[in-house]
Parts: C-alpha cells; sequence; structure tokens
C-alpha cells in the first residue's frame, strides 16, 4: 500500500508541475508540490513559497525552513519523516499574501495530497493554513496549541494549529512558544517523547547567526 501512495503522489506531483489554474503560473519559477515522506503521518501546511523555496522547488528551504528543521530535531524527527507542503504551490510575486482567488485556486491541490498521504496529525503552520484546513476565521493566535478532530480527504485527521516558524526569526519570544508546541507533537502522534529535550540553544544560537535576536 505504501509503495502504492508513493507511486500516486509522484504522480500527481507530476500533474501539478503543469498547474495553470491562476496567474501565478505566468510569474513562478516552478510549482513547489511539497516534499518529504509519502506515508508521513505528520504533516505541516503552510502559506506559500518564497523566493528560495521558487528557484529550488523545494518548500521550507529559507530562513523559516532551516528553523523548522531545529524545530523537528528537538522531538527526534527529521524533514524525510514529515510531508511537508504549503496552501499554494507557488510563489506570490514579492512574497505577498495569498489572495483569496488563488487559494480556491489552489487548494484542491493540498485537499488531494491529504487523501493521498492519509496524516493522522497536520501541523498548520500561521493563518492561512489553520483559516483554510479550520474552515473557520479564527487566526492563529486565538487557536494556537488548540488540536481538534476533523474530517479531510474522507479521513479523520488531527488539525493542530501553530505558528509559523518565520514568527520566531522576527519575535525572539515565538522561539519558546513553538518549542513548547512542538514538544507536543510526539504525544499527538500517540508517541513517546523524544528522549532529549528540545535544544533551545541550537535554535537560539541558529536565529543569532542570522542576526534576527
Amino acid at each position: 500500500m505504501a509503495a502504492a501512495a508513493d507511486l500516486s503522489l509522484i504522480a500527481y506531483g507530476d500533474v501539478v508541475a503543469g498547474c495553470e489554474r491562476c496567474s501565478l503560473a505566468q510569474t513562478r519559477t516552478q510549482v513547489v508540490f511539497g516534499a518529504g515522506s509519502p506515508s508521513a503521518e505528520l504533516m505541516f501546511v503552510g502559506e506559500a513559497p518564497g523566493f528560495h523555496e521558487d528557484k529550488q522547488g523545494v518548500p521550507f528551504v529559507g530562513a523559516a525552513g532551516k528553523l523548522l528543521g531545529k524545530l523537528l530535531e528537538g522531538i527526534g524527527l527529521s524533514r524525510d519523516e514529515v510531508w511537508i507542503a504549503n496552501v499554494l504551490k507557488c510563489r506570490p510575486p514579492g512574497n505577498r499574501n495569498p489572495l483569496p482567488e488563488e487559494i480556491e485556486a489552489c487548494e484542491p491541490h493540498l485537499w488531494r495530497q491529504i487523501e493521498l498521504i492519509q496524516p493522522r496529525l497536520i501541523a498548520t503552520l500561521g493563518n492561512f493554513a489553520t483559516k483554510l484546513l479550520t474552515g473557520k476565521p479564527d487566526g492563529i493566535t486565538q487557536v494556537h496549541g488548540r488540536d481538534q478532530e476533523v474530517v479531510l480527504g474522507g479521513n479523520v485527521v488531527m488539525l493542530y494549529p501553530i505558528f509559523h516558524p518565520a514568527a520566531a526569526l522576527y519575535t525572539p519570544r515565538m522561539l519558546q512558544v513553538l518549542e513548547e508546541d512542538f514538544a507536543r507533537i510526539p504525544q499527538l502522534l500517540g508517541r513517546s517523547p523524544a528522549e532529549r529535550e528540545p535544544d533551545r540553544e541550537a535554535a537560539v544560537g541558529f536565529a543569532e547567526q542570522l542576526n534576527l535576536f
């Protein structure tokens, strides 16, 4: 079953690579479909590709993506064990916010990914992913860290809204909030917590290297 799911996701990725559902097809370098394990129990959904993602074709490869990797390491996981995607598969010009018509055009791709991967837990990163997947207008500040069961892709999924890692790059106190929210992920997956504590020094050190704190 896992091999079939892998092939189905790869095949769908090939289809999405030529998507022209909205005007972003005219300005993108390439579609950023997603990356990670096609049979992941844990899926992350962000907002949209940025400059580096658009160039490399992989989600979360900039500063926020590196911090996401550090946070995953803190709970004993790697990018290869999860699936990472965005609400939009193409970069909005100038990294502006997604437009409603762009979200409407692109959301079927996300629903199909969820249907094929069948994750047990989806962590929505920030406002756009949270509002889309919960179907509610509540912003991330109001609902972060509050898990809820929903039906997506024909399956019951646990949604876990958390702040986008980019928030910690601009607001240092957010790093601790993110670490605390990430620390609950193993429990939500029905696993024992990682043996080691989240490496706060490494995460802070990374941010300091970027002169963000």
